[in-house]
């Protein structure tokens, strides 16, 4: 008889099949004119503040299911929507941000995976972004700067865990949830 093929690594396939998605959430405003070393306070302002109406209910949705995922994702380490509002308030941004109204359904956990990779993988885009601030002379850059020197050996830690999650979930719904947080996400991103 013979032994079941070992399914392929996740992170490469997500890596892979959802980069045309990462490309179109880089492809806004705020991504090109901090590319042209254009951005300005108030850009960096919007961006956050949408950024904001994204990852607190994607947060309060992974505390929903923090007891289901287990205390081995440290979950309370990665929650950055505080850092935005911090960084709100130093920007002078005026009330609180809108809130996505609807974001890709994460009631599974493969869903949840999808979901994790993007907004995981977007706090090591974020070390980048906060250099580009930092030169430009503009505050508000606790989000993007997030985790420190925490960032990468958070990311790996995720990645470890994803891997060994999505052996046992279903390798498609992640990567589909993935994309599709991809998809959602860069629609909000610019919406007015």
């Amino acid at each position: 008889m013979a032994a079941p093929a070992e399914s392929p690594a996740i992170l490469p396939r997500l890596r892979l099949e959802t980069r045309p998605f990462h490309d179109g959430v880089e492809s806004n405003a705020f991504n090109q004119a901090l590319t042209n070393g254009t951005v300005t306070a108030a850009q960096t302002a919007h961006f956050l503040a949408r950024m904001y109406g994204f990852v607190q209910p994607y947060e309060a949705a992974l505390h929903r299911h923090a007891a289901a995922l287990g205390p081995e994702w440290q979950l309370e380490q990665r929650y950055r929507a505080p850092l935005i509002l911090e960084d709100l308030a130093r920007l002078g941004y005026p009330g609180q941000p809108p809130l996505c109204p609807t974001l890709p359904p994460l009631d599974t956990r493969a869903q949840l995976l999808g979901a994790m990779y993007v907004l995981e993988g977007s706090s090591l885009g974020g070390q980048v972004i906060a250099r580009h601030l930092a030169a430009a002379g503009i505050e508000g850059r606790s989000f993007f700067a997030g985790r420190a020197e925490r960032t990468g050996p958070l990311w790996k830690q995720f990645g470890q865990l994803l891997e060994a999650a999505a052996a046992a979930e279903d390798a498609d719904a992640v990567v589909a949830s993935a994309i599709l947080t991809f998809q959602t996400l860069a629609a909000w991103l610019i919406q007015e």
